[in-house]
């Protein structure tokens, strides 16, 4: 399996690479739109109705339009992280350290691979209190609606933004590395 993950990176490095940046930006970049010019604009709306039925449709469309590239950066973050050898370089079979920078490097990996799950759980929550909302919405409870989504412009985008950045921050500095 590792062999074949590591041929796979070998032909197609520049594909991942490029698809997996690709991915990073549309959901971060995607998630800062929404927060700080979809949904300041939404908040113009007068007709309570009207609004929170705008705020679910910009939110359903952007999370269905994000799951493909969650799932390519996860995709795209395993055949890097085997195609580029990281923890071969980092430690030999017996998990002994053969290389301080390789070391340092290969931590940096599986801090850029929790902050990714983190988000995609986050971003899991987020999916499941908009369903949530659309079906309080959908049954004529608009405060009930209002209340489930409410947490996302409020605390779980912005922490998601937060991650994001960070973990494009250290994808750069990998590069660099």
């Amino acid at each position: 399996m590792k062999s074949t993950l590591v041929g796979i990176f070998g032909t197609y490095a520049h594909e991942i690479i490029f698809l997996h940046v690709l991915s990073a930006f549309v959901w971060v970049g995607g998630m800062m739109a929404i927060r700080f010019a979809v949904h300041p604009a939404l908040q113009h709306i007068e007709d309570p109705r009207v609004k929170l039925e705008r705020i679910l449709a910009v939110t359903g469309k952007f999370f269905h339009l994000v799951i493909p590239f969650i799932l390519l950066i996860i995709l795209t973050a395993v055949l890097m992280a085997v195609g580029l050898g990281f923890r071969i370089a980092a430690v030999d079979e017996g998990g002994h350290i053969i290389s301080q920078s390789a070391y340092a490097i290969y931590q940096v990996v599986h801090i850029k691979e929790v902050i990714w799950v983190v988000m995609t759980a986050n971003f899991t929550w987020m999916y499941w209190k908009r369903r949530k909302a659309q079906k309080l919405f959908d049954a004529g409870d608009l405060a009930g609606a209002g209340n489930a989504v409410s947490p996302l412009p409020k605390y779980l985008l912005p922490i998601n933004i937060a991650l994001g950045i960070l973990a494009l921050w250290l994808g750069i500095t990998l590069r660099g590395l």
